[in-house]
């Protein structure tokens, strides 16, 4: 696969992850579980989260709207038509959105595989009231989670590499040909 190849799979496979984020939070919005009980919040939260709160009610309208301008983002980093949004403010978007992602797939931040491995060895042992609730929500970011959010930030990392490796100068028909709609 080239590298333009792969730079346009980033971003399709970035628009497809806020797909598939953004209908898990509008199923949320409206009603259904949709793995919000595998969501890894801590116990207090969790208990306001599937007891359907307004905050967390409305939270998911607002994620479910945030996913579709990330989805709008990421194919205006491979569709001719996304030449028309300045160019720094897709990389800042994208490279923010990639490191954020990539950051909490690690575990900086307290979930994702480091997080999640030292609850699970018992390194950090949760508490006792929770310790076996603790155990599963970590497993669960440990499966699915995390791997997902690792996936998200490497198709936004690498459809910010494309923007820069694009140039802030390249011409209308650069850009075009950059996007691999050669003209006949």
């Amino acid at each position: 696969m080239s590298r333009t190849d792969r730079a346009r799979a980033g971003a399709y496979g970035a628009a497809a992850c806020a797909v598939a984020y953004g209908s898990m939070k509008l199923a949320q919005a409206l009603g259904a579980n949709a793995l919000a009980d595998k969501d890894p919040l801590p116990p207090h939260l969790r208990e306001q989260l599937l007891a359907r709160d307004p905050l967390f009610v409305a939270s998911h309208w607002v994620l479910a709207g945030a996913a579709v301008v990330g989805v709008l983002v990421a194919l205006a980093t491979v569709r001719p038509w996304g030449a028309r949004v300045p160019r720094r403010l897709l990389l800042a978007i994208t490279w923010t959105l990639g490191i954020f992602m990539i950051t909490r797939s690690i575990g900086v931040v307290g979930f994702g595989f480091v997080g999640d491995a030292l609850v699970l060895t018992g390194v950090r042992p949760p508490p006792v009231e929770h310790a076996a609730l603790a155990r599963t929500l970590a497993r669960w970011d440990l499966l699915l989670w995390s791997p997902f959010f690792l996936l998200w930030g490497v198709c936004w990392a690498t459809a910010g590499w494309r923007l820069y490796r694009r140039g802030p100068h390249a011409s209308a028909q650069e850009r075009q040909d950059a996007l691999g709609h050669h003209r006949g």
